[in-house]
């Protein structure tokens, strides 16, 4: 692969030396901005050889280098290997920016241009990544250059998959119902349209689902909905006779995926309303440009408004339907996840356990379950030190055994047509050592934190993540990644806009957000630590004096996944009463809604699992 590499950045340099372009960015980004691309977008990939979803590899005249998150570190340094990619790790120490560092790679050049795709970046990242060049010598940034249709021989096309609708009986919302809440969010604003780029709010909001972006149920396409009338821009071969008649039916027109950029030159209402996070460059300058496309008519400039969309936080709170679809579809896998658990250390104990293994079985487990529709992400089962690997996923390269011994992570999820789940176990395979005893304990005392905090109204994710790494700061230790992230209604597994993490993410909490609570610990070559539920936020004035509290509301977490927490490697003397009385209650949970659905034998074993304390 390091042999394919090096040809394809040869071929590459070529390009910018004819282009007059000193450094090309490669993001990991769609022309959607989502966080997982079609195979058509994987640009960064092809060009590195690095498949993880998040970083951004930048190729100058002589020199290659790829940043990366704390997720992928010791994966980014196994794919790199060979290539002459250097590997930048991100909020490290002594790890430049990008911009710092071709500021320092370029700075020998009088009038350096970096070229990045507009199509493929958001109007923010670009103003923001214009801004810093420029203050490094003054660089200059081109958008308007993709050398990937030069290089990328054989490039995957953009997928034509079927759309399906998703019934009412799951969304719990007619699309009517939601266009007009977007359309009065507008007036309210004196908007007269947007142009929605975001495929899952595409999908939400037409209650439509695909099948083209790898484990999310969306499909590629445009939204401009205006005041009248609204235009879903995408291929025609994705549509069924079925499919057009229900768009006609919900007042939605029709156009080819292409024309999206012609019909922002032509767009001629007063306003639009442009994300500027998730609308790419390209569009945006279409957007406001004053000429039509034929070059021969002119119309009144329209002005841009740069706002964040307003469809993400109406996504984010599940109506009582979406609410009963999830608990529907984490019964159905909380069932699967028992089979599996119990399954698992026999099989471990009886030999000839992998990690894909593993991977394979929860496929089969989940599979037999109704209304399933394929996995929500990549199972990551990580055994010992790979279980350090926050992001590890098993390849026929790095597969190893499972050993009756020590701790294996394993983080999955499913899609079902009610629901999507995300749910993190790490269980202990056979004896311990202290050393991952106390970690696994610090982590599930963060876990319950969470899960039992109660907080007011208005309260974001970032005022609530100490909880969950408080214990592990006392120590000297942390984990880089966030504490939690939305989940959607068989949609991405990754949701905003609110999210759990050190970060500071302004969006509120509440009612009716999912939630995932997933701190965890892991030390590089020993083992890694993750436990992880989905929360359902709720309203909680119970116990509140009245006289103290006053009229403010508060929230607290409902657990919505259903499934065993490993007690083995618990060491109870670090645990509190009331952590331990939360455990107690939720295994009780867990074993009163999931034991009716068992057999004898799953619920005898479901029963010690989820003795008390």
């Amino acid at each position: 692969m390091s042999e394919t590499i090096l040809k394809r950045l040869e071929e590459l340099r070529d390009i910018m030396l004819i282009e007059k372009i000193d450094a090309f960015i490669f993001p990991s980004t769609d022309a959607h901005n989502g966080e997982y691309t079609p195979d058509y977008w994987k640009g960064r990939e092809f060009i590195s050889g690095f498949n993880g979803s998040a970083g951004t590899a930048v190729v100058t005249c002589e020199e290659a280098a790829l940043w990366t998150d704390s997720r992928y570190f010791l994966a980014a340094e196994e794919q790199l290997a060979g290539t002459t990619f250097q590997l930048m790790k991100i909020r490290t120490e002594g790890t430049p920016s990008i911009p710092q560092w071709l500021g320092r790679k370029l700075a020998h050049i009088n009038g350096a241009i970096v070229g990045i795709d507009g199509m493929v970046n958001s109007v923010n990242t670009i103003r923001n990544l214009e801004t810093e060049l420029r203050n490094e010598g003054g660089i200059t940034l081109r958008t308007n250059f993709d050398p990937l249709k030069f290089i990328w021989k054989g490039r995957p096309v953009i997928p034509v998959n079927p759309i399906e609708l998703h019934p009412l009986k799951y969304a719990g919302e007619t699309a009517q119902s939601k266009l007009e809440r977007i359309r009065k969010t507008l007036r309210s604003k004196h908007i007269d349209g947007m142009l929605v780029s975001a495929l899952d709010d595409i999908a939400w909001a037409l209650n439509l689902r695909g099948s083209d972006v790898h484990c999310n149920p969306v499909f590629v396409a445009y939204l401009l909905i205006r005041e009248k009338t609204a235009t879903l821009f995408v291929n025609e071969k994705k549509l069924s006779a079925h499919v057009t008649e229900y768009l006609k039916s919900i007042g939605v027109k029709t156009d080819s995926y292409e024309n999206v950029t012609d019909a922002l030159l032509k767009y001629d209402d007063y306003n639009i309303l442009l994300d500027p996070d998730e609308t790419s460059l390209t569009l945006y300058k279409a957007s406001v440009s004053s000429t039509m496309s034929s070059g021969t008519l002119t119309c009144t400039p329209t002005k841009a408004i740069l706002q964040t969309s307003p469809i993400p936080s109406m996504k984010a709170v599940k109506n009582a339907v979406e609410i009963q679809g999830f608990r529907s579809a984490m019964l159905r896998d909380g069932i699967a996840m028992v089979k599996f658990l119990k399954w698992l250390k026999p099989a471990v104990e009886n030999g000839g356990v992998t990690e894909i293994t593993i991977d394979k079985k929860l496929y089969e487990y989940r599979s037999q379950q109704p209304l399933f529709r394929g996995i929500s992400f990549d199972t990551i089962a990580g055994y010992a030190a790979h279980g350090a690997i926050v992001h590890y996923e098993a390849t026929s390269d790095t597969d190893i055994p499972l050993q009756p011994r020590g701790l294996v992570l394993i983080d999955s999820g499913a899609q079902y047509l009610d629901g999507t789940t995300d749910i993190t176990r790490t269980v202990a395979l056979g004896p311990l050592t202290e050393e991952e005893r106390h970690a696994y304990t610090l982590v599930l005392k963060g876990h319950i934190a969470i899960e039992r905090c109660r907080f007011p109204s208005g309260t974001s994710g970032t005022q609530i993540d100490i909880l969950a790494r408080q214990f592990l700061w006392r120590e000297g230790l942390n984990y880089l990644h966030g504490t939690g992230h939305g989940v959607g209604s068989y949609l991405n597994v990754h949701e905003g806009p609110h999210q759990i993490r050190m970060e500071w993410k302004p969006a509120p909490l509440m009612a009716g957000m999912t939630v995932t609570d997933e701190p965890g610990l892991y030390l590089e070559g020993k083992f890694g630590v993750r436990i992880e539920n989905t929360l359902l936020i709720v309203s909680d004035d119970s116990n509140l004096s009245s006289s103290l509290s006053g009229d403010q509301q508060f929230l607290s977490f409902e657990s919505l996944t259903l499934c065993p927490i490993d007690k083995s490697p618990i060491d109870e003397q670090l645990l509190t009463l009331e952590e331990k009385q939360w455990l107690n209650s939720y295994h009780k949970l867990v074993y009163d809604t999931l034991s009716p659905h068992l057999s004898s034998d799953e619920s005898k074993w479901l029963a010690d699992a989820c003795s008390p304390l």
